[in-house]
């Protein structure tokens, strides 16, 4: 049975052949074990960070019917108030990553989250359209500090083999945001409106935030590196010259532009006939998110039993089915495929980001930093294509574009494994 480590080698394509010995340093073994008291405080201060993050990021993605509503304006110009927040976030995480090399992890991810639910308390009182893009994007490129630093902080502070579980723990707390942000919003608006809705999003956020800022341990094995530019810029350089690292960013964005589509648009889709639903039914259907907590958690048992390739061609799978099934005119069909849509997406996102942290020997946060520009770009740019492919072509126009990307995964994936039997890729 291949090992989570060994298996990261030949995901989608290969590197020099190491063995785990890092698990038998004096290192790592100082680093925090899982079930110890440290661990459970480490894994639900991010989980609370990871929930925060996603109930922010995506805040209006359920709102949209009522925003294209309020502001008099098509589906297409509303859902750039999703692209905003995300193609902001994917701009700013580098950055973000260079400033919690110097500063630390966890002071970049504390003002982070200070500053996106400060604008988020600020954002229900938007004038415009326009003037709401612009504080979506404000707060994008503020949430971009914990994505940028997370990853980093788990692979410095939890023992390797932990990694996959800890990450996806994180993951999990994504989806629970992401659930929880749209579900809350969608009943709270059906009463009040979408305006009321952020603000009671805004408020939870701020909750999220202190709690997560009290329970985070201190850092125990970060060391501060110094702003410099030069040495920022090869370090990028060098990633991006890493193919498997490449791949891994493409696996990332391909899988987050499927998603990014398909719940920018199906609250359109709920809203018109056949289905016709309210919007507190609507925001509830976002409770299928649920199923993201459970794959993105048991993430590193399934690439543990089937390796990291062949979790990647789990996940393509799953959500393909599930992309097919959502084009039923049956309601329960259609959340049977967002199930699947959503299972498939939380766990290959889990396998390629740890395998990004795995892969990294230095410059770890510029390579994680550099997977969630890619994995956020996926996002803003399926949240606009997965629009205008339904203006253009009704559900089915944004279901063909979903599965465009994920055929493009599992090109990929199998380019990568020929890759592999080639031989290991010099890393310079």
């Amino acid at each position: 049975m291949p090992s989570a480590s060994t298996e990261a080698s030949t995901t989608v394509g290969a590197v020099s052949a190491t063995s785990d010995t890092s698990d038998r340093s004096p290192a790592a073994d100082s680093r925090v074990a899982p079930g110890g008291p440290g661990y459970r405080r480490m894994s639900l201060a991010l989980f609370l960070a990871g929930v925060a993050t996603f109930a922010l990021l995506y805040s209006t993605q359920a709102l949209l019917p009522l925003i294209s509503d309020g502001f008099g304006t098509t589906a297409s110009a509303a859902s750039w108030t999703v692209s905003a927040a995300t193609g902001a976030l994917a701009l700013f995480v580098l950055p973000m990553s260079a400033l919690s090399e110097r500063f630390g992890r966890r002071a970049v991810m504390t003002a982070s989250l200070v500053v996106a639910v400060t604008v988020g308390l600020l954002i229900p009182f938007a004038p415009s359209l326009g003037a709401l893009v612009v504080l979506r994007a404000v707060q994008g490129a503020a949430l971009a500090g914990v994505p940028a630093s997370a990853t980093a902080y788990l692979a410095e502070e939890v023992r390797p083999k932990a990694l996959i579980t800890a990450i996806g723990l994180f993951v999990a707390g994504n989806s629970v945001g992401g659930m929880s942000g749209r579900v809350v919003t969608g009943w709270v608006a059906q009463e009040w409106g979408w305006r009321v809705a952020l603000g009671v999003l805004g408020v939870i956020a701020v909750g999220c935030a202190v709690a997560f800022r009290l329970l985070l341990p201190a850092p125990k094995h970060f060391v501060a590196g110094s702003l410099r530019p030069r040495v920022l810029g090869r370090t990028v350089r060098a990633h991006l010259g890493n193919p498997l690292l490449c791949r891994l960013y493409a696996i990332g964005a391909l899988f987050m532009a499927v998603f990014g589509g398909i719940y920018t648009v199906i609250g359109y889709r709920l809203a018109d006939a056949p289905f016709s639903l309210p919007q507190g039914v609507i925001g509830s259907i976002f409770l299928v998110y649920l199923v993201g907590t459970v794959s993105a958690s048991t993430a590193g048992r399934l690439a543990g039993r089937l390796g990291r390739r062949g979790a990647l061609y789990l996940a393509g799978g799953t959500t393909t089915a599930g992309l097919v099934v959502s084009l039923s005119d049956s309601l329960g069909l259609v959340l049977v495929g967002l199930v699947l849509i959503t299972a498939g997406f939380f766990a290959g996102h889990a396998v390629a980001s740890s395998s990004v942290s795995h892969t990294a020997k230095e410059g770890r946060a510029q390579a994680s930093a550099l997977y969630q520009s890619a994995y956020y770009v996926g996002s803003s740019a399926g949240s606009t294509l997965g629009a205008v492919a339904f203006h253009a072509g009704g559900w089915g126009g944004t279901v063909s574009m979903g599965l465009l990307a994920v055929l493009g995964v599992v090109g990929i994936t199998v380019v990568g494994s020929h890759a592999a039997r080639r031989g290991p890729v010099p890393v310079h």
